[in-house]
């Protein structure tokens, strides 16, 4: 005894001196990570058909093109890291993520940017052995352009070009020259809010510059009379001696619409087709049932077998323009139709099957992307599938795979500006949606905190998992609902540093259980998390979910 009271006494003397530091709260560590994923529509895809959209979920403004006998699509990824997901496929409709093209740190800096900034509209195209993106930082500097000679990368630092607008894409003409065509102000004083024009310049692909005169070539969209609003993506191409231009038009909600015009230059003048929009679904019943809505952003390509086919965004709203998941991208043929050309008629609705481009039947990826289906993570590679991205550039790494374990260290909070948060995800997939993780945690202090988080932008967000309040282990689900702090929406005692947690999604409604010490429990059922819809927490991405750990200084 008197052993242990001198001992107690010289660990207090060496703590007051600071020769001894307290005990360090251990990491996070989450030892599984689950989805599974149900369509809302359960839609089954006959003999000779796909099923669209062909990404599910947080996958818009597709771009494609071919080479050869191989497609590549790449989407936005905003302020999310790593970014601009590129995408292979042989037939169109099954496609594998090759890479990320923004990978490094040092290829652009998403500090301090709100979650639906950064990178916006990408364009990916190929010429002379060379694959080019060109794209806008939102709040960065611009517009630039990356090249890779391999789409699976390395991907180049950012080239900066010094011109107004977003959206710039590249358009290879017959006779060697290239132009950048993109959105920007109009050459007078806006006559409305959403008043924008297409402007169209030539492009030194050798010097990675834009050179000679800079042209307006659509002022307002395709009748400025109707004040048409955010004409953008533009794209050109050249058939049957006509420079066809298409773009979105609308704005990026249930208005949108993809239109089409033509000119025997590339400078113009582009005369409309007078049976615009060639896509949108604004015109139909918004009260039917399993809409497809906010089509645009479409690209076009044309397969070695001749047929055309374009790739666009569209959303599946659970209720009244209500999706959590994102915009997603989707697939259609083309039609030409007395030399324009239309992908799908007014007043159809976007169809969730439809027969198969004519090539090659390529194997089902080996990640599913689209349709029903459920995977799990074990963290037991080398290193994290390319799907799983974080939130804004992180200076430092934010996790760590350990002996099949992804280890978490602090980081910024959910919804601070200033920093990354130790928060890895996955896109949510489906409205219909179950995901869990195992976790291993103890939290030593109050607001110290270890789970699942489902994340729609920075004050749109909910967590569920380990924390600590009023000194007691908790499990706690909290959501912050377009606002600047945190609601508890419940809590319950938790002694065990081992626990599963399992979050239940339906449409807008949400389940959380969790298991620990061998009994399964649900802390709260049916809550309302409409709030992680696009149309209220505002913005242009979709719901990420993922382990999430955060330790207060």
């Amino acid at each position: 005894m008197r052993y242990l009271a001198a001992l107690s006494a010289a660990l207090s003397v060496g703590l007051s001196q600071g020769l001894f530091s307290p005990a360090v709260a251990e990491p996070a560590r989450f030892e599984r990570f689950t989805y599974e994923g149900r369509s809302q529509e359960q839609v089954r895809a006959g003999p000779g058909e796909y099923v669209n959209p062909i990404l599910s979920g947080y996958y818009p403004d597709p771009s494609v093109t071919r080479v050869g006998d191989n497609y590549y699509l790449v989407n936005s990824s905003f302020a999310h890291f790593p970014g601009l997901p590129i995408f292979q496929s042989k037939d169109l409709v099954n496609w594998t993520q090759i890479a990320n093209a923004i990978s490094r740190p040092e290829q652009l800096n998403f500090d301090g940017l709100k979650v639906s900034r950064g990178v916006f509209a990408p364009d990916i195209s190929y010429h002379d052995g060379l694959f080019y993106i060109v794209n806008t930082c939102v709040d960065c500097k611009g517009n630039f352009v990356i090249t890779a000679k391999d789409p699976k990368g390395p991907w180049s630092d950012p080239v900066w070009f010094d011109f107004e607008g977003i959206d710039p894409s590249i358009f290879w003409d017959t006779d060697g020259k290239a132009y950048i065509v993109n959105n920007g102000a109009p050459n007078e004083t806006p006559r409305y809010d959403g008043h924008r024009a297409i402007w169209v310049q030539e492009f030194d692909y050798k010097a990675l510059k834009l050179v000679g005169e800079r042209t307006q070539i659509v002022n307002g969209g395709v009748d400025i009379s109707k004040k048409p609003i955010w004409i953008e993506g533009p794209h050109i191409l050249r058939k049957d001696g006509f420079y066809y231009l298409t773009a979105a038009e609308g704005g990026t909600g249930d208005q949108h619409s993809q239109v089409v015009l033509r000119a025997k230059s590339v400078r113009g003048p582009f005369v409309p087709y007078d049976k615009n929009p060639i896509l949108s679904q604004r015109t139909l019943d918004p009260t039917r049932k399993n809409p497809v809505t906010s089509a645009g952003h479409a690209k076009l390509v044309q397969t070695q077998t001749g047929e055309w086919w374009a790739t666009f965004l569209a959303t599946r709203p659970y209720g009244p323009d209500l999706y959590n998941i994102g915009r997603e991208t989707f697939l259609l043929p083309v039609t030409w139709k007395d030399g324009w050309p239309v992908i799908l008629e007014d007043g159809k609705p976007i169809p969730f099957t439809g027969k198969k481009p004519n090539l090659p039947t390529q194997p089902a990826p080996t990640q599913p992307v689209n349709g029903d289906f459920g995977f799990s993570e074990e963290f037991d590679g080398k290193s994290l599938p390319l799907s799983w991205i974080g939130v804004r550039t992180p200076r430092t790494p934010v996790y760590r795979l350990d002996n099949g374990a992804l280890v978490l260290n602090s980081g910024a909070a959910l919804g601070d500006l200033q920093g990354t948060p130790a928060f890895i995800a996955h896109r949510q997939q489906h409205h219909v949606a179950t995901v869990s993780t195992a976790l291993r945690y103890r939290p030593e202090r109050d607001g110290a905190r270890a789970g699942l988080a489902a994340l729609q932008n920075d004050d749109a967000w909910l967590f569920f998992g380990l924390t600590r309040l009023d000194g007691k282990p908790q499990i706690a689900l909290y959501s912050r609902e377009n606002t600047s702090g945190d609601k508890l929406i419940a809590s319950a005692p938790l002694t065990a540093g081992d626990v599963t947690l399992t979050l239940r999604f339906d449409g807008g409604r949400l389940t959380a259980d969790y298991t620990a010490d061998g009994q399964t429990r649900t802390l709260i059922r049916d809550v309302d998390i409409t709030f992680l819809s696009t149309r209220k927490a505002g913005g242009f991405v979709g719901t990420l979910i993922g382990p999430y750990a955060y330790e207060p200084k």
